[in-house]
């Protein structure tokens, strides 16, 4: 049997997909034996970041640190950098795994000091930049330079690691695709409860996800079907009034609610079909999330997307008039649309397996060298 592993994981900000994946895989390695540590931003999540973390802390073996970390690049990454190198001095871990582009370039700069082996999974971050901004330039660059100082590179969907490869390069760097998962308990039936509207959205509130092409969608959906669709909007963000406005003036004031954030697991009742109409995604776990709920889906060809959702799911984005033919043919024959959902729920559970996941990278550090 092989021997345990110290692993150390450094992120930024403690929030979202991103941080869930850490979580998960934490704990994976953790009960595989392996002795486990996470390094993140103090100042970001709020309470529900520090409720994560004291739960997080039953499977950290080498503990939960928390310090200063700026989003943006400056000054505060030299003295982040030399805080997270005392810390990585006293853990003297195998593995650093960053992950995102600031937990990547700390995890990286400090394996080369510390003689860990370093591994890096972007989660979408720096492969929104594009060359020809300055900024983007600038981190692109950075992620180029990076690339002698990695072990290995994970990538959570296969999109993912074509557009690292197409923007950045591999530079022959070890490389594998892990698909985020969830827990068996995750895969439990939800069933709408009896004021569920026709669709929901659950995300955040900006441009990206493509609430708009949703709002436009129904309207015309509406007047296909003839009769007033129903939806609820679960989420807060920065275009929050902007979409609530957009609603009044295609008239559905009255049928599209918006309740702002809650549970993903407590929002699915509130809807008989789940639409994500995102512009642009990685692999998000919303997706996974509603087919382990057993909803129906409609959702958007992009990104990571197409590699968890079957054809029949899908329609191109930033496209009102295809997502409301869509939204119109999965409400004429509902039962068809539930019987679909149920046999990707089960498919699901075998595909997208939280352990199985933490298993496959926890291997690949070992095929690497850790």
């Amino acid at each position: 049997m092989a021997a345990a592993l110290s692993i150390v994981h450094v992120l930024r900000a403690p929030v979202g997909g991103l941080f869930r994946h850490v979580r998960d895989l934490a704990r994976t390695q953790a009960t595989a034996g392996h002795e486990v540590g996470v390094i993140a931003d103090a100042g970001t999540g709020g309470e529900a970041a520090d409720a994560a973390f004291g739960e997080l802390q039953r499977d950290c073996a080498l503990g939960v640190h928390r310090l200063v970390m700026s989003r943006l690049p400056g000054p505060g990454d030299m003295a982040a950098l030399r805080r997270i190198n005392e810390v990585i001095g006293k853990l003297r871990p195998r593995v650093l795994h960053g992950h995102g582009a600031k937990g990547g370039l700390y995890a990286r700069l400090a394996a080369r000091r510390s003689g860990a082996k370093a591994f890096y999974t972007p989660h979408g971050g720096v492969l929104h930049y594009q060359w020809a901004h300055p900024a983007g330039a600038l981190y692109l660059m950075t992620e180029r330079m990076l690339l002698g100082r990695t072990d290995g590179l994970v990538f959570v969907c296969d999109f993912e690691c074509r557009a690292f490869a197409s923007k950045i390069g591999l530079g022959g760097r070890p490389h594998k695709v892990v698909h985020n998962g969830l827990w068996p308990q995750d895969y439990v039936p939800v069933r709408p409860a009896p004021e569920a509207s026709d669709l929901l959205f659950i995300g955040e509130l900006r441009h990206l996800k493509g609430v708009d092409v949703l709002i436009a969608a129904i309207a015309e959906a509406s007047k296909r079907k003839g009769r007033q669709i129903t939806a609820t909007i679960v989420g807060d963000g920065p275009d929050r009034q902007a979409l609530e406005q957009a609603a009044q003036q295609a008239g559905l004031a009255s049928t599209v609610r918006f309740t702002g954030a809650m549970p993903a697991r407590t929002a699915f009742a509130l809807g008989r079909a789940m639409v994500i109409p995102s512009r642009a995604e990685s692999f998000p776990y919303i997706v996974l999330e509603a087919m382990a709920a057993g909803l129906p889906i409609i959702a958007s060809a992009v990104g990571g997307i197409v590699e968890a959702l079957d054809r029949e799911c899908l329609v191109p984005p930033d496209d009102a008039t295809a997502l409301a033919a869509a939204i119109a043919a999965l409400l004429d024959d509902p039962v068809a649309a539930e019987r679909a959902a149920e046999r990707r729920l089960e498919e699901a559970r075998t595909r997208f397996d939280a352990a199985k996941m933490g298993a496959e990278i926890t291997r690949f550090y070992r095929d690497c060298g850790a």
